[in-house]
């Protein structure tokens, strides 16, 4: 079974599981790199910067979910997560204080559904 874990970067600590990711556009305030040390920053699979402005000043969650996928599908930056995520989870990061609705959330649901196509 293919399984998604999901964390607020700023909860975690050192030392990180096995691929894990870190899936913001922006690095995360306060964080230092050295903090996140074996975590792999895919900043290309997040949101560009245009949508993720967009959602900020809008907070239209429905259609923010519409046009990131549509980001995705028009993409390849989330495919080696998708080779990891098939012999392996994966954990993926997010600054965002939202547990809900960010985009971690989004890539998690768009990642599964490419599961279950093959």
């Amino acid at each position: 079974m293919n399984k998604i874990n999901l964390q607020r970067v700023y909860d975690v600590q050192a030392p990180y599981h096995a691929n894990t990711f870190l899936v913001d556009r922006l690095w995360p305030r306060g964080i230092s790199k050295a903090r996140l040390q074996g975590v792999v920053w895919l900043k290309e699979v997040a949101p560009d910067n245009a949508l993720r402005q967009w959602f900020h000043q809008n907070l239209d969650w429905p259609e923010f979910v519409v046009r990131y996928q549509a980001q995705l599908n028009h993409s390849t930056a989330w495919q080696p997560l998708l080779e990891v995520l098939k012999q392996q989870p994966i954990t993926l990061l997010y600054g965002s204080r939202d547990a809900e609705q960010n985009q971690a959330v989004v890539l998690r649901d768009f990642l599964l559904s490419k599961c279950t196509e093959n």
